[in-house]
């Protein structure tokens, strides 16, 4: 369940129900919203093909496909690997295997430069075989054994899956083995014959935001109707799961009732069936790990006699926090210009990784003496790279991955051992140079918004730039969910675009979650625009800076991007020399009525009631003017979307272009949220925004 994707919040109002019917009376697109209807499909298909015929048709476009699908489909990636048992897994996408093979190797293989790898599971061979479209979405193996999984294949690429019980030592599917017909949910190990599942049991199972209400531990051998209900939520919660944790020592069942986006509650769940609440804040995030309890706070707390800031993350012995206890060690507090950006537990020791102005630095925390003792865990010298850090096995092992990336620099893979924090890290694997960057520079700069806050943005730029205002610039922002955009290498951007000699911005915007909590709540609800006058500041101070001007500078983002990228094209115009709007939310009336958008509810607000008041002023659909100017825009999303519903792209798109707008559109049938199902839908839908782009801002 990703926490950082989904939302909701309860009750809709009889007036305000009154008033949606109103507006969708007087919608003349809403037909549109029919996903695989004839009609809207027609409309895409001949979107689509104008689209194609305008940016598709020149030389130039088939070698940057072709040059991204290369990059895309390299042998040379770096083969990110899951270790489940004695082996480390990794499923791998190239030109022969479009949708992806799962395969395993052993660690004395990993560290060479080309491993063996055995394959588990060729998901191409599968779709030939039952004549599918499954894409892949991950497998929950067994513990302690690890001979059986649970693997989760969706059609096409939705959020919708089926989970099929998995041999691992034959690898094949088991015979009469648990089956989890296609919904939103999952299945989940307790025992070899025993599993928690929660998905669509059928009517009223489900909540309004489509996500699983109930969930029931299902006995191997009888019928799915017969499970036994462990929990069952409300109709207007959001999610309801269960999970079994089975690190020795240390085995435990809990529940999750998420009621909306950062407001939860967790429950163990004892032998006899009867749940104990996690007596902790709703909206902190709750981690159980071995003997330890981790919170990480997004609002103050007042609890045994202490206050601790929001932001914090503290640590205290679960079973001592159960018997009533509230001592807490703080091991982590922010300041303003610090942020936790995990906490990550080994067998030993809890990493931190902690932004400071967007950039990461690690330490290692040891609990010794009754106290916990820090020391610096020293990767790398990147001014400006992105440090990720996991744990390899957290039951068995001090072991961690860590990923070292930036801009210009190919990511590195390291094996680390939080035991010897000191000790000289091992590099695994590293990505190749997909693209010339030595004539590129990495900045920092900081623009200040409308209000005075200080907003930072990564700059990638020519080394010889000439800031005379004339140099093609596309900028990237999301701004939500309390989601960071830090540093990353790409070769698909460096090669549709820096390699070019284009200047690639990120804007770390209010709403994402660069300064912790503080940063997303401050761009929450009816504080929304805060989001768009900080992208609108970095846009300008661009031009102040003469790095680029209007008419030189693009924007793109995707989801909650994309609304960003519709209030960029309605209430920001003339800062934009074209814009690229993906897999959008834009219908802000419609949003809550659409697939997931109830689930985001506590992010943007409930249109259904007084809240439409402040929603409106940030509703794209609705704040479109025919008779303003806006940029040239193309609209991309997916008919496979079931979490945005592509029905807010195509409308808006639709009003624009019979307004006579310079608007293009692209909607893959695939792909599902992420818009593409495999590397050569990618890879197209990748070369049409850069083509765009750059003959929009480059002239």
């Amino acid at each position: 369940m990703n926490r950082l994707a989904l939302a909701l919040v309860a009750g809709i109002a009889a007036s305000g129900a009154q008033a949606q019917e109103t507006a969708v009376t007087n919608d003349p697109y809403q037909w549109m919203e029919e996903v695989e209807g004839a009609k809207p499909l027609a409309w895409v298909k001949d979107q689509n093909a104008k689209t194609e015929t305008e940016l598709a048709g020149t030389p130039q476009f088939k070698q940057l496909e072709g040059d991204i699908r290369t990059i895309l489909d390299s042998d040379a990636k770096i083969p990110y690997v899951e270790k489940i048992g004695d082996h480390y897994y990794n499923l791998w996408k190239d030109k022969n295997h479009a949708r992806g093979v799962w395969r395993r190797t052993t660690l004395a293989e990993y560290r060479k430069p080309n491993p063996t790898w055995e394959t588990v599971l060729d998901i191409d061979a599968l779709n030939a075989a039952e004549k599918e479209t499954w894409v892949w979405h991950g497998a929950e193996c067994r513990k302690p054994d690890n001979t059986r999984c649970l693997i989760a294949l969706s059609r096409g690429g939705s959020d919708a899956d089926v989970t099929r019980e998995f041999d691992l030592t034959t690898k094949t599917w088991v015979e009469g083995g648990f089956y989890r017909p296609a919904a939103k949910g999952g299945l989940g190990w307790i025992d070899a014959d025993t599993v928690y599942v929660y998905t669509d049991f059928g009517e009223g199972s489900l909540t309004s935001s489509g996500y699983p209400r109930i969930v029931k531990e299902w006995k191997r051998g009888t019928p799915l109707a017969s499970a036994k209900v462990v929990y069952e939520g409300k109709a207007d919660d959001m999610y309801i799961a269960a999970g079994h944790d089975a690190t020795k020592g240390f085995e435990r069942d809990f529940v999750t009732r998420t009621i909306a986006f950062y407001n939860d509650e967790l429950y163990l769940r004892g032998k006899d069936g009867t749940l104990a609440k996690v007596d902790a804040p709703n909206s902190a995030q709750k981690s159980v790990q071995r003997e330890w309890l981790g919170l990480e706070l997004r609002e103050p707390w007042t609890v045994g006699g202490k206050t601790y800031k929001a932001g914090s993350f503290l640590v205290t012995r679960f079973d001592d926090f159960m018997a009533g206890k509230r001592d807490f060690d703080v091991l982590f507090e922010p300041t303003d210009t610090t942020s936790l950006a995990s906490a990550t537990l080994t067998q030993h020791h809890i990493v931190l990784n902690v932004m400071q102005d967007v950039k990461n630095r690690l330490s290692v925390l040891t609990h010794t003496d009754g106290k916990w003792v820090s020391a610096p865990l020293k990767v790398g010298d990147s001014a400006f790279g992105a440090i990720a850090a996991s744990a390899v096995d957290s039951e068995e092992s001090d072991a961690l991955w860590l990923t070292v990336t930036d801009y210009l620099t190919p990511t590195t893979l390291m094996l680390a051992d939080a035991d010897k924090p000191d000790a000289k890290i091992e590099p695994l694997k590293t990505m190749p140079t997909f693209f010339d960057a030595s004539r590129d520079v990495i900045e920092q700069h900081f623009a200040v918004s409308k209000d005075g806050t200080k907003v930072p943005y990564f700059l990638v730029r020519p080394k010889d730039l000439k800031f005379d205002g004339t140099a093609p610039t596309l900028l990237y922002g999301y701004g939500g969910f309390e989601i960071s955009m830090t540093p990353g290498y790409s070769g698909g951007i460096g090669k549709g675009w820096l390699e070019k000699g284009g200047v690639y911005a990120v804007a770390n915007i209010r709403g994402g979650g660069e300064y912790g909590p503080r940063w997303h709540q401050a761009a929450l609800k009816a504080n929304r625009h805060k989001a768009y006058e900080d992208f609108a500041a970095v846009a300008e101070d661009l031009a102040t800076r003469k790095i680029t001007s209007p008419a030189h500078l693009g924007a793109q983002g995707g989801s909650n991007g994309g609304l960003l990228m519709g209030n960029m094209l309605t209430q920001y115009p003339q800062l934009f020399g074209a814009i690229v709007v993906q897999v959008p939310l834009l219908d802000m009336k419609r949003y809550s009525h659409l697939l997931a958008g109830a689930s985001w509810m506590a992010e943007y607000g409930n249109p259904d009631t007084a809240d439409w008041d402040y929603i409106k002023t940030f509703s794209p659909y609705h704040l479109f003017d025919a008779s303003k100017t806006y940029p040239p825009t193309l609209f991309m999303t997916s008919t496979r979307d079931d979490r945005v519903h592509p029905g807010h792209a195509r409308k808006m798109a639709a009003k624009m272009l019979d307004a006579g707008k310079d608007v293009r559109y692209y909607e893959n049938i695939e792909g599902g949220h992420g818009g593409a199902a495999n590397n050569a839908q990618s890879a197209h839908m990748n070369a049409l925004a850069y083509s765009f782009l750059w003959q929009q801002l480059s002239q």
